[in-house]
């Protein structure tokens, strides 16, 4: 059935031109991405929870953007955004240098594998970040912002975000997508807690370092979540009421 729907796939794309770069072509590369047969299937199983797709769209995803991916964890997204951004793309994967309970410090693979040449990986660190000014036209991270605010890790989250701010072009955009807490729920006890961070708190922390909010999606919106859960308990485990926002930088 895989190679059912990436065949038909690819046959929407052909006819639509989806190869060309261009922001038209960015639908039919998505969908390729999603039913990518070389996708594992511990991560078409979350598709359902996840929508994929839908997020991709939200954050038009295009072809021929260099992406810095944040926390990729197992690559779920990872492998998504390599096809999403065509051969003329990039995706170049940060890596924690320290974990948590969802955030491995272990390669993922992806960088390796054969079907996604477009992925390299770097150590997340402040001097890797400082090295690529300018160069990013997109850094993703999903489900991973809370993390930066362990109490464990001891990070200038600010700091952070003016590197990721310096990562980007002019124009280039900050998606983020997290498990969201109640709103004014203390950050860092929150994060250690329960893995979910106030959607508000986000907002005015990224754009404190001169991104502008352009963009929010309740897509992955549950309200039958009362967001007082751990994210891990299996009462609510992939079914979090998340938010999903987009800021840019100037140009």
């Amino acid at each position: 059935m895989k190679l059912a729907h990436f065949a038909a796939a690819a046959a929407v794309a052909l006819v639509s031109g989806a190869l060309a770069v261009s922001a038209a072509a960015s639908p039919s590369l998505i969908a390729l991405a999603v039913h990518n047969p070389n996708r594992p299937d511990k991560d078409t199983a979350r598709d359902d929870a996840r929508k994929p797709a839908e997020v991709l769209n939200f954050a038009k995803v295009r072809p021929g953007e260099q992406v810095l991916e944040l926390i990729p964890g197992g690559g779920y997204f990872t492998r998504l955004l390599s096809v999403a951004v065509g051969p003329t793309g990039h995706v170049t994967e940060a890596v924690p240098l320290i974990g948590g309970a969802d955030m491995s410090k272990a390669s993922n693979g992806v960088a390796a594998d054969p079907h996604f040449t477009n992925v390299s990986e770097v150590p997340m660190s402040g001097e890797s970040l400082a090295k690529t000014p300018g160069q990013f036209d997109l850094v993703w991270t999903s489900q991973n912002y809370h993390d930066l605010h362990l109490s464990q890790l001891k990070l200038d989250v600010v700091g952070l975000d003016r590197l990721i701010y310096a990562a980007l072009k002019p124009g280039g955009e900050f998606f983020i997508e997290d498990h969201a807490a109640k709103p004014g729920s203390e950050v860092t006890a929150t994060a250690d807690a329960l893995h979910r961070i106030d959607e508000d708190f986000v907002k005015k922390e990224v754009e404190s370092v001169g991104f502008v909010l352009v963009g929010e999606s309740d897509v992955l919106r549950n309200p039958a979540d009362d967001r007082t859960l751990l994210v891990f308990n299996q009462a609510i485990r992939g079914h979090t009421d998340q938010f999903l926002l987009v800021f840019k930088k100037p140009k």
